[in-house]
């Protein structure tokens, strides 16, 4: 199997030429061609002398996923699945808005956390993913919103704002996150603050993230106001307590003077009352943060059901009343399950192909 190239920065590319007796300039072009150009093979490199290609092409790849299909949904939502080249598959999501273009990128195949009202976490874990693999999904996004946009301006369809928040837990690949984030950030040029890590509370990944003072947007997946609730809702993420959980935020906020967001799926009649409103307040007092409320995306198996209108007006009203900002997540894609919640691992049914 050949080396890929995607996963490595301008100067990783640069010695790499220069190992292989080219100018340190000749990297910085191949990193413009595979992150700003989105170009799969060597051949469409136009500006490598064809010697450089021909070398290239014995040793190394691109190393971009395979897209095996693509669903749209009628609020413009795309999903791709996406084929590794083990044979691995994830899911991403591209969400077009009007005044940018987004995102969702999965880190994990499946997840291991296993909450208990997500389809990836019900669909079991197999592998992390590489920087390479979480980069390339977001190039097949934006390749796949400009060959689906034709006669719209190419640039109005550029991601420019990602969310770590597919499939998997993040933090339980620290690595390959953080150099994903980095490669988004320099190669592909998105800004640091257009980049949110959402994570379900893995606190050692939080304080480590702190420590490095990045400048993301961390979200943290809550879901309960207490542990009591919390352990019934996410049974494989209970080494920490909430209290310890929002006590990682508050050193995050510290350490980097960004704002907390506090992600809350309301499952009806489970975690949507006016008391867990009023716990979940007294919980978040003094952090800076806002609170995202997200209704119950339904998928099949557990069980749950959605919130009432009238009960997440409620929810709603007990956190602004104490100050504390809330926003309600805009459901995006349930006709396709994309919204979320509904990625899962899907099973493997086209053989894999090494993609260049």
């Amino acid at each position: 199997m050949v080396t890929a190239l995607l996963g490595l920065n301008t100067e990783e590319l640069r010695a790499l030429v220069q190992e292989e007796g080219e100018p340190a300039y000749r990297g910085n072009q191949i990193a413009e061609w595979i992150y700003r150009r989105g170009a799969r093979t060597f051949e469409e490199m136009t500006n490598l002398p064809d010697a450089l290609r021909v070398q290239l092409e014995k040793k190394y790849g691109v190393g971009r996923p395979r897209v095996v299909t693509v669903q749209h949904s009628r609020d413009g939502t795309a999903k791709l699945l996406l084929e590794m080249r083990d044979g691995a598959r994830v899911e991403a999501v591209g969400l077009p808005y009007e005044d940018r273009f987004s995102c969702c990128l999965s880190t994990q195949v499946g997840c291991p956390v296993g909450c208990v009202f997500c389809a990836t976490g019900l669909s079991g874990y197999t592998r992390n993913l590489t920087a390479a693999e979480i980069v390339g999904q977001a190039l097949a996004v934006q390749e796949e919103a400009q060959e689906s946009s034709s006669g719209v301006d190419e640039r109005s369809r550029r991601v420019d704002h990602v969310t770590f928040m597919g499939m998997g837990e993040p933090l339980l690949n620290y690595a390959a996150s953080v150099k994903a984030i980095q490669l988004l950030n320099r190669e592909l040029g998105i800004a640091m603050r257009h980049l949110t890590l959402s994570t379900v509370g893995f606190v050692p990944g939080i304080r480590r993230l702190a420590e490095e003072q990045r400048q993301i947007t961390l979200a943290v997946s809550l879901h309960a106001p207490t542990d009591k609730l919390r352990r019934q809702l996410i049974p494989k993420m209970v080494k920490w307590s909430v209290a310890e959980i929002i006590d990682a935020c508050h050193e995050y906020v510290r350490q980097t003077g960004r704002r907390v967001t506090c992600e809350y799926c309301l499952l009806g009649g489970v975690n949507d009352g006016i008391a867990e409103a009023r716990e979940l307040t007294n919980l978040l007092h003094g952090l800076n943060c806002h609170v995202n409320l997200i209704p119950y995306n339904s998928i099949r198996g557990p069980g749950f059901r959605g919130p009432s209108p009238k009960g997440i007006r409620a929810f709603r009203e007990v956190l602004s009343s104490a100050g504390i900002q809330v926003t309600q997540r805009v459901q995006r894609g349930p006709d396709i399950d994309a919204a979320c919640g509904q990625l899962q691992h899907r099973i493997n049914t086209v053989p894999a192909i090494d993609e260049a």
